[in-house]
């Protein structure tokens, strides 16, 4: 567990849970899930002090689960939100987008990358408490940037310190967000490798099985995309109930987490628009394969079929001149061999150039 204070200029890490709320800025409380299940009472206590209330039960329940999918929920003294992000699994799919050859192995490895798990968000007036996976990096990440900005007296508007608790949740959420955004380039390689594969002459019977698994874990994404995107909907409406602020500043600030929301919710859209155009062409490639694979069926019955039209006639002469008969014409001819052979010849060779000219020979163009 970690806890910090940012104030509008400043970013401290406290040694543990304060007394008190600070005079000026906010917390924000950083916790895996181990720990904070292990230390739940020791953060309602804190959070009676500084706030006047405590999570309720069924809260503290969804906070703890790692089944839960995006939602959001409130109350009359916080906001709780639940996100679902990226689990640890990219790491190997990044491993598929350096290969610039691509195999069955790694493009089956790319479908583990679309994972995910919980993180959680309660919102106070001047506390943030989040709750990640014990694999998470996204508390580090922002520990460390938030740092970096104080460290490096970085003072542009776009990189300043969040302003309070909702500030900071919707950062966190949109890096989240984009996590999915870079996910679209992997998954664009990998369907178009899988489709090559599908189509290919010496392709493998499991290819067109891997596409099918690739369109159930793009099935699997777009729900959670839906949860996302209800759940960020969700929060713009309880934003816009909020009472109006009279400070001009106060203004100016929740004018700016209305922005970062809509941002949030378009980056969304957007994770969710891609996925459903790699849907339809996931399902337009295995579609495509079966009539490819019809086609190709067709034209090995065509060439039988003019085959066997083609030598039909070769052997009934042979079949009539094969016949144990003395009155037979041709049959005790010195010349009548070289006559029917160059009949068969000649049958041979008209009927494959009619057929040829017919384009029922070659591949069709």
């Amino acid at each position: 567990m970690r806890v910090f204070h940012i104030t509008a200029d400043q970013f401290s890490e406290l040694d543990g849970l304060p007394e008190q709320l600070p005079a000026a800025g906010y917390l924000w409380v950083g916790s895996a899930r181990r720990e904070f299940e292990v230390n739940a009472p020791q953060l309602q206590s804190a959070l009676q002090r500084w706030t006047g209330g405590q999570l309720v039960d069924v809260h503290l329940s969804d906070l703890l689960s790692n089944q839960l999918p995006s939602h959001f929920d409130y109350t009359s003294w916080y906001d709780m939100l639940v996100f679902r992000r990226l689990a640890a699994g990219v790491g190997s799919a990044a491993m598929f987008v350096d290969d610039t050859h691509g195999t069955l192995a790694t493009a089956r490895k790319a479908l583990d990358a679309i994972d995910t798990s919980p993180v959680g968000f309660a919102l106070f007036d001047r506390v943030l408490l989040t709750v990640h996976p014990t694999d998470c990096p996204v508390r580090d990440f922002f520990a460390n940037r938030l740092q970096h900005q104080v460290q490096a007296g970085d003072v542009r508007a776009g990189a300043r310190l969040p302003p309070n608790p909702a500030d900071l949740m919707l950062r966190m959420v949109n890096h989240m967000v984009d996590s999915y955004l870079e996910l679209r380039r992997l998954l664009t390689k990998q369907l178009g490798y899988l489709q090559q594969e599908l189509f290919s002459a010496r392709s493998r019977l499991d290819t067109w099985q891997m596409l099918l698994e690739s369109r159930n874990s793009l099935h699997l994404l777009e729900d959670t995309c839906e949860d996302q995107r209800a759940a960020v909907t969700e929060w713009i409406d309880a934003l816009d109930e909020w009472p109006d602020e009279a400070e001009p500043a106060a203004r100016r600030d929740r004018e700016l987490l209305r922005v970062r929301s809509r941002d949030v919710l378009e980056h969304i859209e957007r994770v969710l628009s891609h996925v459903r155009r790699l849907e339809s062409s996931a399902e337009t490639a295995v579609q495509m394969h079966f009539s490819a694979q019809s086609n190709r069926t067709n034209n090995i019955m065509r060439t039988l079929t003019v085959l066997t039209a083609v030598f039909l006639p070769l052997n009934l002469l042979t079949g009539f001149f094969g016949m144990n008969f003395e009155g037979l014409p041709l049959i005790h001819s010195p010349t009548g061999f070289w006559i029917i052979f160059g009949l068969m010849v000649v049958l041979g060779v008209g009927l494959s150039t009619f057929f040829w000219r017919k384009r029922y020979l070659g591949s069709s163009r």
